[in-house]
């Protein structure tokens, strides 16, 4: 009786124990299987943090949008004038008090040989883009504007294409630098001094392009061209056949009128000529006549 106590004793005593092994592995293996979850996840976390990274930097740059509109202003004036110099006078003491200047001016003054002398000036004038518009308003006040035409350019996109040219060359260049200091080898030394100088070559080319569009943006143009004239032109809308004929009737009289005119002019003007021409002509006119006198009294007295 006492045997079978003990053999029973150390049989439950060797259950529990197994059991406490089986509850021991049991504990390890998901222990395992944890620690292999979690660094699954680590590099499930880190792929994806990769590729987004890797994304980002083969993403198309895009523009920001803080960048204001950059807009090229040009402005074509065709106008009249009684007094040139009176209004060249006027248009550059506005283009002074607005902060502009001329870029090019030509004055053509007339032929001497001409019945009529009128001049006429060619100007091209840069003004500040926000007072482009006063200014034009200036020239409008001073004189008679025959025709106007305005462009306007958008080059918003590509100035901004420009800028970030810009960067991503001036990006290169640091990393160049970096490893010119880093360089090792002649071979490496004079791949990188090729390459860094055409980066700065480009960078030169372009940062000049930006400065060009800047100013054009900037400073609007005014091709401003101007005759003097007698009288302004007037701009009207279409005359009808009967209005038509009046005007031409008036016209033709005033044609008739300026014909005299010129042609009193021109013997005011060369009266001096015109007088020694006169005093010639009689001369030689009393010198043909006394001749023929003489000729006529000489075959008279040879008469029989």
């Amino acid at each position: 009786m006492k045997k079978c106590l003990v053999w029973l004793l150390v049989l439950t005593l060797c259950a529990g124990l197994l059991a406490g092994c089986g509850g021991a592995k049991n504990a390890a293996t998901e222990s395992n299987r944890g620690e292999m979850k979690d660094a699954a996840d680590g590099i499930v976390e880190y792929s994806q943090e990769v590729g987004t990274t890797a994304l980002s930097d083969t993403s198309i740059t895009t523009y920001p949008s803080t960048t204001s509109q950059k807009l090229i202003r040009k402005i074509y004036l065709d106008a009249e004038t009684e007094d040139l110099d009176a209004l060249l006078e006027a248009v550059m003491e506005k283009i002074n008090q607005l902060g502009g200047y001329v870029e090019q001016q030509e004055i053509y003054h007339g032929s001497p040989s001409a019945q009529r002398r009128y001049r006429r000036g060619s100007l091209t004038i840069r003004i500040p883009a926000e007072k482009l518009d006063d200014f034009v308003a200036k020239v409008t006040e001073e004189s008679n504007i025959v025709s106007s035409n305005e462009t306007s350019d958008d080059v918003t996109l590509r100035y901004v294409a420009i800028q970030s040219r810009i960067s991503a060359l001036e990006t290169e260049q640091t990393r160049l630098l970096e490893l010119l200091a880093k360089a090792e080898t002649t071979r490496d030394l004079l791949e990188i001094e090729e390459r860094l100088t055409e980066v700065r070559t480009e960078l030169e080319e372009i940062t000049s392009q930006l400065r060009v569009m800047d100013n054009q943006v900037n400073y609007g143009t005014v091709n401003l061209s101007v005759s003097e004239v007698k009288e302004y032109t007037v701009v009207e809308e279409p005359e009808t056949v009967w209005q038509r004929i009046g005007t031409g009737f008036k016209q033709s009289l005033k044609s008739i009128g300026n014909g005299f005119t010129e042609i009193f002019v021109f013997i005011v003007a060369n009266l001096p000529h015109l007088v020694l021409w006169a005093i010639a002509g009689v001369g030689i006119w009393l010198i043909i006549r006394i001749a023929r006198k003489k000729k006529k009294t000489k075959k008279t007295d040879t008469t029989p």
